[in-house]
């Protein structure tokens, strides 16, 4: 089984995702990390992130890993943390915006996929990358309190950047920002972790009953 679960930034994919998959004993995926991943390797290779071609190439001869206690590995080196670093924050979306490296990408994530019980999360997974995912959850909030989280993920960062990020994010993402037809949307503003992971685990339980 695949659970696709989308949503913009700050209403809680990751957090949602992770304890999902180990509620049930899936593979948690994060598209996220990815890119993240990509966008780290080609800044420490000198690369230019102007450069949609190189880089799909260096995406696709350097294939993103995911090892078996989730941490993100590319070009044989563990990036699980250096990849949540400022700098790679502003980047992210440079090295996201071009089309040759999210169709990559998007393969990649498709042959990660296909083992099944995996719990996918980004932007378009219900919509592009599984668009045949069992179970497709489209997470909301509203933008006071995906802001709040992200400060809270990110002290470092000061409220006004940190609010003007958000808005530039969601501008960004406004194309692939579409629910599947058939996601069910979960605004998770007035609720916490568990309660978001109870409603998809019965969703999960629902679609295997039947």
């Amino acid at each position: 089984m695949i659970v696709a679960i989308d949503g913009p930034a700050g209403a809680g994919k990751s957090t949602v995702a992770r304890a999902l998959a180990e509620r049930l004993s899936f593979r948690y995926l994060d598209t996220g990390a990815m890119y993240r991943a990509l966008t780290w390797l080609a800044m420490h290779r000198g690369l230019d992130l102007g450069a949609g071609a190189a880089l799909a190439e260096l995406a696709r001869a350097e294939p993103v890993v995911f090892d078996a206690e989730g941490r993100v590995w590319i070009g044989g080196k563990d990036v699980t943390s250096s990849i949540r670093e400022q700098r790679i924050d502003r980047m992210v979306p440079v090295v996201a915006r071009h089309t040759p490296v999210r169709e990559v990408m998007r393969e990649r994530q498709r042959e990660l996929g296909r083992d099944g019980d995996v719990v996918i999360e980004g932007r378009d997974i219900g919509t592009v990358v599984a668009p045949n995912a069992e179970v497709k959850v489209y997470l909301v909030a509203d933008r006071d309190e995906r802001a709040r989280r992200r400060m809270a993920d990110r002290p470092g960062i000061g409220a006004d950047a940190l609010a003007t990020d958000l808005r530039m994010r969601d501008e960004k993402d406004a194309e692939r920002m579409q629910p599947a037809e058939d996601a069910r949307e979960i605004d998770t503003t007035g609720l916490n972790v568990e309660d978001v992971v109870e409603r998809i685990e019965a969703l999960v339980r629902e679609r295997t009953a039947a």
